[in-house]
């Protein structure tokens, strides 16, 4: 599974299996967050699903591995979901990062900036704020936020709205 900035989760970089939404407000000095999370376990349309994966992985490799139910896919997530919470309130964002990068499908992906002749630059991260960084030769470094610009994975280009 990787993770495709800001929000999706996917089979390699090839197919959307589920997302991720995060509600955040600042109230004196406390950060309320809300995280919403949903996988497509099931249905094997439009697209793919976990549990096709699975039946796939066990045919490739020979094992039984069990196809996974809504409920045990919810509790193994938000599991790993406080441990990830635990680190980030212990360490901060840098505690969690390495692993975010590990997963992410961005990692030297080339794109285009504006239209399709536009200047070429790379993804290089999130920054503090969580906007994508991208790398244009001879500019440095710039955050694209998304009120603004677009991703367009199929077509690597930033676009503006």
């Amino acid at each position: 599974l990787r993770v495709k900035w800001p929000n999706d989760i996917y089979y390699s970089d090839l197919m959307k299996l589920g997302g991720v939404l995060v509600n955040s407000t600042l109230i004196e000095t406390t950060f309320h967050i809300l995280i919403g999370f949903g996988f497509n376990v099931n249905n094997s349309n439009p697209t793919i699903c976990i549990n096709d994966l699975i039946m796939k992985f066990n045919k490739k490799e020979g094992t039984k591995l069990k196809a996974l139910t809504a409920d045990c896919l919810i509790a193994r997530t938000v599991t790993v979901l406080e441990r990830l919470i635990d680190i980030f309130q212990e360490k901060g964002p840098n505690g969690v990062l390495p692993r975010y990068y590990k997963y992410w499908v961005h990692s030297g992906k080339q794109v285009r900036l504006h239209n399709d002749e536009g200047p070429i630059a790379w993804i290089v991260g999130i920054d503090d704020y969580g906007f994508l960084q991208v790398h244009e030769e001879g500019k440095g470094v710039v955050s694209v936020h998304p009120d603004g610009n677009s991703f367009d994975m199929l077509r690597s280009l930033i676009v503006p709205k």
